[in-house]
């Protein structure tokens, strides 16, 4: 397995208005997209520093995971995601050393990506996602 690089770091917020007065006014970023992506129930805004992403991350439903992530922990730093050349060989591979995966095939993502995630129990606490561009 060979990871490319950090492809991005989420981060769960209540509101990406809010938030993005802080990045944008505060530490001068921009934000160059925002998408809503149905079946994961979130809204999503990127940022560039470099080449690396920040993904704001604005709960679209009370039963989103984002919402739980942020019922038990407050906004912050929900996940970091790696990019990956061939996902489902890469998926394979962890769950044969031992990693708990939540999506044991690679799903739709934000950007056209095809994502998926692995298990923190089993990450030593970091949720962890794989992204690969298609």
């Amino acid at each position: 397995m060979e990871l490319n690089k950090i492809e991005h770091i989420g981060i769960a917020v209540k509101s990406i208005d809010e938030s993005l007065k802080y990045y944008e006014g505060i530490l001068g970023l921009k934000c160059y997209a925002v998408e809503e992506v149905t079946e994961q129930k979130v809204k999503t805004a990127f940022l560039k520093i470099g080449d690396i992403k920040l993904e704001l991350l604005e709960a679209t439903s009370d039963d989103s995971p984002i919402a739980k992530f942020i019922e038990k922990r407050g906004e912050g730093v929900q996940h970091i995601a790696f990019a990956v050349n061939e996902i489902e060989k890469v998926l394979s591979e962890v769950k044969e050393k031992g990693i708990r995966l939540i999506d044991e095939k690679p799903r739709k993502g934000a950007e056209g990506l095809n994502i998926a995630f692995l298990h923190p129990k089993s990450t030593g606490g970091v949720l962890t996602e794989f992204c690969e561009k298609k």
